[in-house]
């Protein structure tokens, strides 16, 4: 493999450690590994998976729930042992579910117990140990470690790990080595911190235990609530393998605690399809606080366009460089141009341009209501800052803080220029004069067509008042996009770049993978200083009804296209416009009602702009999972809740009927709560 190329004074990459180029989608080749019948990794297509939530002491639900998930569609499916009961139970739950004809792998998973770890990995097929909590402990305590201290606590965990790898080898059983960003170790986060180094090191302390056994049946993952962490961190594990081993084991992509609903799916899109743009990753699992099975068809949706050979014509140049470092976020440097550019939070353009008239009505689709009693218009925190209307200025008066970009030809010598902005193409901009004086959009197609690299020369002569609106009709997308800004740099361009992505989709599903994955893989690299979403005409948003499929409803697809960019900003930390709710999605283990909770705590927290909270079914997924929340609703018992602020438990054992009045008592008493 490659070695990544780093150019002097700059954070210039080279992307991945197996390609040369940015130009087209290559998948990183891994070692190729056995789940029971199913072969992962290597060139093998990309898995879906998940998790079931019944309690697998209860064995005819578990099994009925494990096989709807296997009808839904999924290669794998894991189901949670906390204790030595269940790890034995999984026996009969597997001799049901082969019974009744299926062969699909089962997983085990195992959090604190090494020795139902040793039981699961004797009766299934994969066990899946988290290194955080295995052998090493939580407590949020920091110990100044020497080296020799250090290296005795890794001998302890090889002494404790060993007896689980040697029982994997003898019976075949696959492993999941699962690092989660909320649960690193107190001795991980003494030496590391809290950082995608040392998530990547707590699983190869693990692996490296494995290799020492001349065992290689395993699988790695890096999982996060917090997106921009999660992609570092694979990146970073890719790198080190690559340098320590010279080869990569298969890589299990997901984003922990991802959420339900539009947030939910945006949230898993935008992690995991990043990574899959680059070429990692063999298995995926989308972590929705619903039922299982209704995860599978996101899954489907993430990996389609990956699992196909693509046969398009490739005409971008090829590069070795990148103008910015993969493992670390960084905002790309540009000035601003008014509102846009120069560190400022990204701008959302609204698309209206399929609209054939404007009015006040329209705009509350995009964040404006209008109140004709006194006049005023009221502004949502999820407001477009400008709206693409093609030829329409509407002749009424705007928002205060909302401007119209339409066509040149639609400008009139009489047009207010302050509310009202000229779009052109970039051939356009350069042969024209009719221009503003402040503000520009100027719109590139990269590298789709023969007329890029005379596009190119069009850019020598551009001026400080031009925001570039950068898209591509090529199917390679982000990359295609990713070479531009690469482009860019190599000319010293720092001029805002609004990032346009369009959707072809017809379920609300597809539309948010498609325009999730087009905008936030690039949001991740700190590439964009705003994001315009727009949709096909012919493509349908009706529900529809099919068997072990959920679609979310949609009645405006403006308002949905507008919600979706302000939600894969915050997806993606560059704009938070709402809260933020980390929620896990359920399994086993859960203490109570996680989806209806979930959705009462949201109906009553949902207008707390910037607040982070946490829903956790059970102490696994507790103070640790919820490492990135403001505050943390977590399972103690049976009806029983702990809350939380930030990893300090305030309030223990609060009976469940009352939990959420006691968690908006907390909110109130820290200071979080406004009125709505």
């Amino acid at each position: 493999m490659l070695k990544p190329y780093l150019c002097c004074h700059s954070y210039s990459f080279m992307l991945q450690y197996y390609t040369p180029s940015l130009t087209q989608y290559k998948r990183l080749i891994t070692r190729e590994i056995a789940v029971g019948d199913l072969l992962l990794g290597g060139s093998q297509p990309i898995r879906i998976q998940t998790m079931t939530t019944t309690d697998t002491m209860d064995i005819a639900a578990t099994v009925a729930e494990t096989i709807r998930c296997i009808e839904a569609g999924a290669e794998l499916v894991r189901i949670t042992a906390p204790s030595k009961k269940e790890a034995e139970n999984l026996a009969e739950i597997k001799k049901q579910i082969r019974a009744a004809g299926f062969n699909t792998p089962l997983v085990a998973d195992i959090h604190f117990t090494p020795n139902a770890a040793e039981i699961a990995a004797r009766i299934i097929e994969k066990v899946r140990v988290n290194p955080g909590n295995y052998v090493d402990k939580k407590k949020f305590d920091f110990i100044n470690y020497t080296d020799a201290e250090y290296f005795a606590e890794i001998e302890r965990i090889r002494e404790r790990f060993t007896p689980l790898v040697k029982i994997c080898k003898e019976y075949g059983t696959a492993m999941r080595i699962g690092t989660n960003h909320g649960s690193l170790s107190d001795r991980i986060m003494s030496r590391y911190g809290d950082s995608p180094i040392g998530m990547v090191e707590s699983a190869l302390e693990f692996l490296r235990i494995a290799r020492d056994e001349n065992y290689h049946q395993i699988v790695l993952s890096m999982k996060s609530s917090n997106t921009q962490v999660m992609v570092q961190a694979y990146r970073l594990l890719v790198q080190k393998m690559d340098e320590e081993f010279g080869e990569c084991y298969p890589l299990h992509l997901g984003v922990t605690e991802a959420g339900d609903g539009e947030d939910g799916r945006i949230k898993s899109a935008v992690g995991i399809a990043s990574l899959l743009e680059d070429g990692i990753g063999d298995t995926i699992r989308v972590s929705l606080t619903e039922d299982p099975e209704f995860e599978i068809p996101v899954c489907r949706d993430i990996v389609q366009k990956y699992n196909l050979p693509s046969q398009e014509k490739i005409t971008i140049p090829a590069t070795d460089k990148l103008s910015y470092d993969p493992f670390s976020y960084n905002r790309r440097k540009s000035f601003a141009v008014q509102n846009i550019g120069a560190g400022q939070v990204p701008v959302v353009i609204a698309d209206l341009s399929k609209e054939k008239t404007i009015t006040p009505k329209t705009l509350e689709s995009i964040g404006y209501h209008y109140d004709e009693a006194t006049d005023k218009w009221n502004i949502g925190d999820q407001a477009a800052d400008f709206m693409f209307t093609g030829s329409i200025i509407p002749d009424f008066a705007l928002p205060g803080t909302l401007r119209v970009i339409v066509y040149p030809s639609a400008i009139q010598p009489d047009t207010d220029l302050q509310k009202v902005l000229p779009i052109f193409d970039i051939e356009e901009y350069a042969a024209t004069e009719n221009k503003s004086a402040q503000l520009n959009f100027v719109m590139m197609d990269c590298y789709s067509d023969d007329a890029t690299n005379a596009n190119l020369a069009l850019l020598e002569n551009i001026d400080n008042s031009m925001v570039l609106c950068l898209s591509s009709t090529n199917k390679n997308v982000v990359q295609s996009i990713r070479r531009m800004f690469v482009e860019l740099k190599s000319r010293n361009i720092d001029n805002p770049v609004v990032i346009i992505a369009d959707s072809a989709g017809h379920t609300p599903d597809e539309h948010l993978v498609k325009l999730a994955t087009d905008t936030g893989a690039l949001l991740l690299d700190g590439l964009g200083d705003g994001i315009c979403l727009g949709y096909a005409a012919s493509a349908t948003m009706d529900d529809v009804q099919a068997k072990g499929r959920t679609y979310l409803p949609v009645k405006d697809l403006n308002q949905f296209t507008n919600n979706t960019a302000f939600s894969i900003l915050q997806a993606t930390r560059v704009r938070i416009s709402k809260t933020e709710y980390i929620s896990c999605p359920s399994c086993g283990r859960t203490l109570f009602d996680l989806q209806e909770t979930t959705a009462k705590i949201r109906e009553a927290t949902h207008h707390l702009k910037g607040v982070k909270i946490a829903i956790m079914g059970c102490i696994v997924n507790g103070p640790g999972e919820m490492a990135d929340a403001d505050f943390g609703y977590v399972g103690s018992g049976v009806g029983k809740i702990s809350l939380y602020k930030n990893k300090d438990v305030v309030k223990k054992n609060v009976p469940s009927e009352i939990a959420v009045d006691e968690l908006i008592q907390l909110l109130k008493d820290n200071g979080a709560w406004v009125e709505r």
